[in-house]
């Protein structure tokens, strides 16, 4: 017999629970692909990422010269051209290039 505590946390993922397993698990694993590239940057950076993409609502033109350069280096350093590889592997059916997932040498 479940507790309340986890009765309380399946009454709130309702919607969750139509979703296909392999969904759920392809979208876990790409949560923990994210998390794992973010972790490249160090606590300040960020800190600092996070800040920057605040003040820019979305919209380069919200930031300054200086701190778009900044905001790009930032991104650069987490390396999204991996990340992007590493996502679409995991969600492919087949097994993709080495080429398409980490780029060229």
């Amino acid at each position: 017999m479940p507790s309340s505590r986890s009765a309380r946390l399946l009454s709130r993922v309702g919607p969750v629970r139509q979703l296909p397993v392999a969904k759920l698990l392809a979208a876990a694993e790409i949560i923990l692909l994210a998390r794992r590239h973010m972790m490249m940057l160090e606590p300040q950076e960020r800190r600092r990422l996070m800040a920057l993409v605040r003040q820019g609502h979305g919209r380069r033109r919200n930031l300054s010269a200086e701190e778009r350069a900044e905001l790009a280096w930032l991104v650069a350093k987490a390396h999204p051209r991996q990340f992007a590889g590493l996502v679409a592997q995991k969600v492919s059916p087949v097994r993709l290039p080495r080429r398409v997932v980490w780029g060229k040498r």
